[in-house]
């Protein structure tokens, strides 16, 4: 019997294919005929948590009618009618409504995702998972074959433009989950005209050299917004794709509502639900924002798009007034201004449903091989403010002035004891969130250089004016209540360390060059090891099976010792997939050190970077800021 639990657990061989398990899915690849990144996973494993706590919340509130749009019950009865009178011309019966959700992966690539979710979810009625190229999908099809009836009988594999299957099924998908290599721009439009009403829509964005302002040119012409390429460039992309996402709504009387919007490793992912309401689409231009941006330091200013006012029981809307910044030149540095956007200007997540998600995964944390990782990002998304946009990073900021930061805690007991609020971010280790206007945070910057003295900077510098500015908000760096979040104190890892060949892949069916072969040869050799590994445990899970069960059953025999063997290997299997999670999850915690946590625990000898070069301040600029000082 122990045979059998290892044969059990030994990785099966199709040929030359590799077999790849990820949650309780197994996929066939070989080489780069079929787009996989195992780096992903985070990715797949936060939406499959996403969706498990999504469809029931969306299957209670379909069940109390929550959901119809203006006029819906009356539509509703007159396709009911017309759907009894085909049944009844034709002599067929009336086909039930569907139960349960459906569910559209528009690029499916080796369908993993789309096997995942039929095994790992329930009230799915259908997965319609879908690629345009026809080896992939038959690819996929054998894929859904290798899990078993159960996929099958949910998984519908399709080849099509993604674009064309979802214009020909309007709002019929209660969740669509698009994760494209590249951007997703061109699928945005199509599918928010699939997703259901209240459903959800899960969009990937890898383009990040886009988003974040390095060709702001192309992501104007693909999200019609202007980057820029400054410290908060990462939440700035995730708010770039949700003021698109509202852009293409808002042409069809629908809204966005954000439930998570993150950056992770290489790409942002967001989840959002899909609402109808001519009335509520009135209010999209208030809920975005361009920026102004100082070209010679950190401060920037939101001007908003659009305004509300309420006059009686009435919401007028309007042009928001501006402008946003206090004069034509930067206020501290004398620099000129730069302007982005428009970017999303509302809260990135709902902050309840995001504790409800972590709850519900931490009593599942066997189900995810990334849960330590997703663990620290969602544990830094509640502790963010909520109500702030974008944020500083304080070591830029200092190394603007060439001093040696403060440890964290300090500078934000400054500005606690200021009067103000103040979070980090889950998109940078290093960033602080805080209402407080720039010209506190500089005076916070410039009290702490009267303090801990630095090299006078040249003259006619951005350092010099900024550093000349009279300090209007003393700072004061005494421990406050709230300078060290609740997470640090509890030790919860929330920057936990990737893995080697963390990262975005080639494109499927390219050839892969002699380094990223080197790479993958390495990542498989990797799998092989773990496999061995799995392998020798399950063969003590079945060596411990089979003596219990020698001990208890001996008086059983003839037919009894197939449904045996097959219950030791099964055991075995099990216990080999529990071993694998407990060791995933350990390596996790092992390697993943809080970035920011050490930065509460610096020492304030700590040496300092090398500085930047001091900039010279054109003429003009330098006789503004004179002025203004």
């Amino acid at each position: 019997m122990a045979e059998a639990a290892a044969a059990a657990a030994k990785p099966a061989k199709n040929g030359d294919q590799e077999e790849l398990r990820e949650g309780m899915a197994r996929i066939l690849k070989k080489g780069n005929d079929v787009f996989y990144n195992e780096a992903q996973v985070t990715n797949r494993d936060l939406s499959v948590a996403v969706l498990r706590r999504f469809l029931p919340q969306l299957a209670q509130e379909k069940a109390e009618g929550k959901l119809r749009k203006p006029g819906q019950a009356q539509k509703d009865k007159r396709q009911a009618k017309k759907a009894a009178a085909k049944a009844a011309a034709a002599d067929e019966p009336v086909q039930p409504a569907q139960t349960g959700a459906r569910v559209l992966e528009g690029l499916a690539a080796s369908g993993l995702r789309s096997i995942r979710y039929a095994l790992e979810l329930d009230g799915v009625s259908r997965i319609d998972a879908n690629d345009l190229d026809p080896a992939v999908v038959e690819s996929m099809r054998a894929n859904i074959a290798l899990n078993g009836p159960r996929v099958a009988a949910r998984v519908v594999p399709t080849c099509s433009d993604a674009r064309l299957l979802m214009l020909q099924n309007p709002e019929a998908y209660d969740a669509i989950d698009l994760d494209p290599y590249g951007t997703p721009a061109h699928f945005l439009d199509s599918a928010l005209q699939a997703v259901a009403e209240g459903g959800l829509l899960a969009v990937t964005a890898t383009d990040m050299a886009v988003l974040c302002g390095n060709s702001g040119e192309v992501c104007w012409t693909k999200y019609g917004s202007y980057p820029i390429h400054r410290p908060y460039c990462h939440e700035a992309a995730v708010r770039i794709l949700l003021a698109c996402l509202e852009s293409h709504a808002n042409r069809y009387k629908r809204y966005i509502v954000p439930l998570l919007s993150v950056h992770m490793d290489f790409y942002i992912r967001v989840f959002v639900r899909v609402f109808t309401s001519a009335a509520e689409i009135k209010a999209s231009a208030s809920k975005q924002a361009y920026v102004w941006q100082s070209q010679g330091c950190d401060s920037w200013w939101l001007q908003p798009v659009g305004q509300q006012q309420q006059k009686g029981s009435s919401i007028k809307h309007m042009p928001a007034h501006g402008p946003a910044v206090p004069s034509n030149r930067c206020p501290e540095s004398g620099a000129a201004f730069l302007m982005g956007g428009p970017i999303w200007a509302r809260p990135l997540h709902d902050q309840a449903w995001v504790a409800g998600l972590l709850q519900q995964m931490e009593e599942e944390s066997g189900r995810y091989a990334q849960h330590a990782r997703l663990k620290g990002i969602l544990t830094s998304v509640l502790e963010e403010l909520p109500d702030v946009p974008l944020y500083y990073n304080v070591h830029d900021m200092c190394r603007t002035v060439r001093c040696t930061p403060p440890r964290a805690e300090q500078l934000r007991s400054a500005l606690i004891n200021a009067g103000f609020r103040v979070s980090g971010s889950h998109a940078n280790p290093l960033a602080l969130k805080t209402d407080a206007p720039p010209k506190v945070v500089w005076d916070i910057i410039r009290c702490w250089v009267k303090l801990h003295p630095i090299k006078p900077p040249e003259p006619n510098s951005y350092p010099a004016a900024i550093l000349s500015k009279e300090i209007e908000t003393e700072a004061d760096f005494r421990k406050a209540a709230g300078a060290v979040p609740e997470s640090v104190k509890a030790g919860v890892k929330r920057f936990v360390q990737n893995p080697a060949f963390w990262g975005p892949k080639a494109r499927h069916g390219r050839p892969l060059k002699p380094e990223q072969q080197k790479q993958q040869q390495a990542q498989a050799e990797q799998r092989r090891t773990r496999q061995q590994q799995q392998q020798q445990e399950g063969q003590g899970a079945a060596g411990a099976a089979a003596a219990d069960s020698g001990s208890s059953g001996g008086a059983a025999a003839g037919g009894s010792n197939g449904s045996a063997a097959a219950a030791v290997a099964a055991a075995a299997e099990d216990a080999a997939a529990e071993q694998q999670q407990q060791h995933g999850e350990a390596a996790a915690a092992a390697d993943g050190d809080d970035l920011l946590s050490m930065l509460y625990d610096k020492e304030d000898g700590e040496a300092e970077r090398p500085p930047k070069k001091a900039r010279k301040v054109p003429a003009a600029a330098a006789a503004a800021a004179a002025g203004s000082s």
